[in-house]
């Protein structure tokens, strides 16, 4: 009889340190979300392909604390393109931005209204830029702060909640200001939703005063695809080596302009240093989440809008189907419910971050409104999900503003890229990411890769036409001429 009660009493005490463990793996509540402009992927202190000189602590601490998603990217890499996806969670040919100057359809829904039904404070702080140049609020948010087009980075003028007002200061502390503000100053006991948008670091990488020159003497290196000119260029489509010629090329980048960087090393300096402040934000965030007691119950999500070339094959810039282009970097913080020190090797898009925040919140986007990704939460939460994606569709379509890059559609495995160019006279490419990483050796004439180029090519036209992504049809942009010094770039 005393064996059975002693029996009894382990199962009853093994299920209150079950119990206990549940609780420390609690599920936050609010979140907090943070995008900034053209970070790419490997511009981390922490990830193993950054360059030595870059420190980035606050990137570093999330990714110590808790996950660094390091295979995520964007559907499209634009601005308003990828932006619009991340609030909507469909890709640029059904929501409609499908470049920086088309507006997103009519009637669109956007994830913090539902938010907001499910009783989430929510508020918005920074760059908008989803194809207007327009700066009033947008529906979903109780708390507006933003700024028309790309903004600037000194003194910018602010609309807040319908008003404008003038600034003075850098706009990425002013941001942080703002949002740190309104966390301080919200009323009641509600869940909350906070985007903090940066400017930063789009062109013309304008760091805070207090960084200039902190990379004045750092050891560049050039990327071996930009150097190797003919071994790089070897069996590359023909736009590519002449973009290098271009505006979003090394060899004439920006047209020379004054008002524009005039070498990639001065880029890569100015980039580095406009990302400082970036960090620092991250760090103040966290830091006062933790002071407030608010940490246990809040996700934090980081990530850039879209990658960046820094002289990869010869460009600069973003649009293209590359890695450095359409990657991106992405971590995430929760303490309690992210195991610190992990990381995440799925394939995790910028059309699954509304599924996962609304995931987080027993929300849901309405019934008519189609929903292009899915929910990653339970990967944050360390579970395992056997039927996620092994591939996805990237597109990019020609701008009128920029007509130097082709229309462009792409399929990526976890080994394999396929790119498919439509509207010009020129070649495909298919790349061994496993063997060729920096997608220096075209495949797409190999013989013994037909078989392949031919099942990737279906796979990609099989995906695009079964939700009509190839009716995308060429329009007049949205008061193109008025908006065209905001919405450029």
């Amino acid at each position: 009889m005393r064996a059975n009660k002693w029996i009894v009493g382990l199962c009853f005490f093994g299920v209150l340190i079950g119990l206990g463990l549940k609780a420390q793996a609690q599920q936050p509540q609010n979140v907090v979300f943070i995008l900034s402009d053209d970070h790419r992927y490997d511009y981390m202190g922490f990830h193993p392909d950054s360059p030595d000189f870059l420190e980035t602590p606050s990137m570093d601490r999330m990714a110590k604390e808790g996950v660094h998603l390091a295979n995520a990217f964007v559907t499209t890499s634009l601005c308003s393109p990828s932006r619009a996806s991340i609030l909507t969670g469909q890709y640029a040919y059904r929501h409609g931005a499908v470049d920086n100057a088309n507006p997103i359809k009519p009637g669109t829904t956007f994830f913090p209204q539902q938010l907001q039904e499910e009783g989430y404070q929510t508020a918005f702080f920074g760059k908008w830029h989803i194809g207007e140049a327009h700066d009033k609020p947008k529906p979903g948010f109780d708390r507006w702060v933003s700024f028309r087009g790309q903004g600037v980075y000194y003194n910018p003028t602010l609309n807040i909640d319908g008003e404008r007002q003038q600034a003075e200061g850098y706009i990425t502390d002013l941001l942080t200001d703002y949002t740190l503000d309104w966390l301080d100053n919200r009323e009641g006991d509600q869940p909350f939703f906070v985007y903090l948008s940066h400017k930063a670091v789009h062109a013309e990488f304008e760091p805070a005063e207090r960084h200039e020159g902190t990379y004045a003497d750092a050891d560049l290196s050039m990327p071996q695809s930009m150097k190797n000119i003919e071994q790089n260029y070897q069996g590359k489509p023909d736009w590519v080596r002449e973009q290098r010629y271009s505006w979003h090329g090394v060899d004439y980048m920006y047209h020379n302009r004054d008002d524009h960087p005039q070498s990639l090393e001065e880029i890569i300096t100015r980039y580095s240093e406009s990302l400082m402040a970036v960090d620092e934000s991250i760090g103040r965030v966290l830091d006062y989440l933790e002071e407030q007691g608010l940490a246990e119950n809040t996700l934090v999500v980081y990530m850039g809008d879209n990658g960046f070339m820094l002289g990869e094959h010869g460009l600069i810039d973003k649009r293209q189907a590359y890695e450095e282009s359409m990657r991106v970097p992405m971590l995430a913080w929760a303490p309690r419910y992210i195991e610190a020190g992990t990381t995440i090797n799925e394939n995790v898009l910028n059309i699954d971050i509304a599924s996962t925040i609304l995931d987080l919140a027993d929300g849901a986007m309405p019934n008519d409104h189609t929903v292009d990704g899915r929910s990653f939460l339970p990967l944050l939460g360390g579970e395992e999900i056997s039927d996620w994606r092994t591939s996805f569709v990237y597109q990019y379509f020609w701008e009128h503003a920029f007509p130097h890059t082709p229309t462009t559609y792409a399929i990526r495995g976890d080994r394999y890229k396929y790119i498919y160019y439509h509207g010009v006279w020129d070649k495909n490419e298919l790349y061994d990411l496993k063997n060729d990483p920096r997608e220096m050796h075209n495949l797409i004439d190999v013989p013994a890769q037909q078989e392949r180029v031919q099942q990737m090519r279906n796979e990609l036209f099989d995906a695009l036409e079964a939700d009509g992504a190839t009716d995308v049809m060429f329009r007049r942009p949205s008061n193109y001429q008025a908006d065209e010094k905001l919405i450029h770039e």
